[in-house]
């Protein structure tokens, strides 16, 4: 049995970690640069988050790799280098965790938009997703998570792609945030009927707007598919700017409320927080749940 089938068999719930570019801004990351530079250039700060998190209690530490494809890379003139990117941080991750968390290799949106509303070709897509999936398996991770996704076409390029180089257990998770739906109009229902049928190990939800937004979503995932294995992330509530900082009005107390209530009644397998979460946070969600 792999170590991913492990945690997933032998734990009623799991929880994964919080925000990863909130702490490395918190850390000094300037604002306009790629995360995933200080894979590179600061590992130490990266470490260091990675630590605190499964400190603080998560079952799931994910590689500070969501811009991490070349196209998206390409923006801070590191397309050249995505590979050793992702395989900088998945070992990282794996160093520290050992056996006493799951490694998750982390994909996100390519910020391009695919064809024929935009520009960037779907093939184009799968290759940059297989680019980045290639690295991280390399690197030793136990998974791969496919993340706030808004368009499913984006979601399937990124599934593909990761099948053409890994046999890795997909986990992937849309961000509803806009009514509803997503960015780009698809409805919760839409995303776990065809996400699920896809075959991968895990579908949900992570960032977008608020906590019970976030809810709903899952909620309509559960009803449409009822056998799905779901996680969710959700962000911190919404960001006011308090002078120069961005201020998440969601407490720890509050995401740990909000996280019995994502198991309890939405049986939720994995929870954990996004935008605006910290290790405190987790801490928080790791105390209640690993109690039930």
């Amino acid at each position: 049995m792999s170590k991913f089938a492990t945690f997933m068999n032998t734990r009623p719930v799991l929880v994964a970690d919080g925000a990863m570019g909130t702490m490395l801004h918190k850390a000094g990351l300037p604002a306009g640069i790629a995360p995933e530079r200080w894979n590179l250039e600061n590992p130490d700060a990266v470490s260091a988050i990675y630590k605190a998190y499964l400190d603080a209690g998560a079952d799931m530490i994910l590689t500070n790799t969501f811009g991490g494809t070349p196209v998206r890379l390409e923006r801070d003139n590191l397309h050249e280098q995505a590979h050793t990117v992702n395989l900088v941080a998945a070992q990282m991750v794996c160093e520290i965790v050992g056996d006493r968390a799951l490694a998750i290799g982390d994909i996100g949106p390519t910020g391009q938009i695919l064809e024929p509303l935009g520009t960037l070709p779907y093939a184009a897509a799968v290759s940059a997703f297989a680019t980045q999936a290639a690295a991280l398996a390399e690197g030793g991770v136990d998974a791969i998570l496919i993340e706030t996704m808004s368009d499913l076409g984006e979601a399937i390029a990124a599934i593909e792609g990761t099948r053409q180089v890994t046999r890795l257990p997909i986990l992937v998770t849309m961000s509803f945030d806009t009514k509803g739906r997503t960015m780009m109009g698809v409805k919760p229902e839409k995303a776990a009927q065809t996400l699920w049928d896809m075959g991968v190990a895990v579908i949900g939800a992570n960032c977008g707007r608020t906590l019970s937004e976030t809810f709903e979503a899952i909620v309509k995932m559960r009803a449409t598919v009822p056998e799905a294995v779901l996680m969710a992330k959700p962000n911190a509530g919404l960001p006011h700017a308090t002078g120069h900082d961005l201020v998440y009005d969601v407490t720890p107390e509050m995401m740990a409320e909000y996280a019995q209530r994502f198991v309890a009644e939405a049986g939720v397998k994995i929870f954990g927080g996004c935008c605006g979460s910290t290790p405190e946070h987790i801490r928080a969600v790791a105390a209640v749940l690993k109690n039930l």
